[in-house]
């Protein structure tokens, strides 16, 4: 058996130290970057998760449910990707508006629309989407239309410019309103709008509602 001197079995040694000690840290360099490579994948995850709505589509609609779309998406994309039939009134909603994560968008029908087809589907529009068809307008009752309610959901620029101290410019601050904040939830949340303070309310709440 080959002896080997105390001086060679030292440098053996510190020889295979140093090789264990290579291996550590190449192996603790590895492990790491494997770690780091994870990481961008939870990340890129919630990423997309935040650059993402949730929306509903219903009414004229081809297929109608729910639909994963980018933020900053807007309601013509929603209606595009429901498919809108035939009878579709795109022309009753404002394709221009902007989604909101968790927002229902209803697309009316055109005998729906009309004044003389607008019955409870018209109203419902109106209550769960701010970009329904108006519901005004007037009717073959005459009297009867004139004396209804303004429904401030639903009412377009001409329909509220017929209220006492709404001219044109309050009438458009009160569309453009609706259609950032979602629907009013009650007649009152119409002072929330600039312009319209107790003493307009006052002349306006038993000519208007929110339903």
């Amino acid at each position: 058996m080959i002896q080997l001197e105390r001086k060679q079995q030292l440098v053996l040694l510190v020889v295979v130290g140093v090789l264990l000690f290579a291996g550590g840290v190449k192996y603790a360099q590895v492990k790491g970057r494997a770690a780091e490579a994870d990481k961008p994948v939870l990340q890129k995850s919630g990423e997309n998760e935040k650059r993402e709505i949730l929306v509903h589509v219903a009414g004229a609609v081809a297929r109608p449910g729910v639909y994963r779309l980018p933020r900053g998406s807007r309601v013509a994309d929603a209606v595009e990707k429901a498919g809108p039939t035939a009878e579709a009134h795109m022309d009753a909603i404002n394709l221009a508006a902007a989604l909101t994560d968790g927002q229902k968008v209803i697309v009316p029908a055109k005998e729906a629309a009309s004044p003389a087809g607008m019955g409870s589907a018209g109203t419902d529009a109106g209550r769960s989407n701010p970009f329904a068809v108006p519901a005004g307008g007037s009717s073959a009752g005459g009297k009867t239309a004139t004396a209804a309610l303004v429904n401030i959901n639903t009412a377009d620029a001409a329909q509220l410019d017929t209220l006492p101290g709404i001219g044109p410019a309050l009438a458009q601050r009160i569309i453009q309103y609706r259609e950032t904040n979602g629907p009013f939830q009650s007649i009152e949340d119409i002072k929330n709008v600039s312009g319209i303070g107790d003493k307009k309310y006052e002349a306006l709440k038993d000519l208007i509602s929110a339903y």
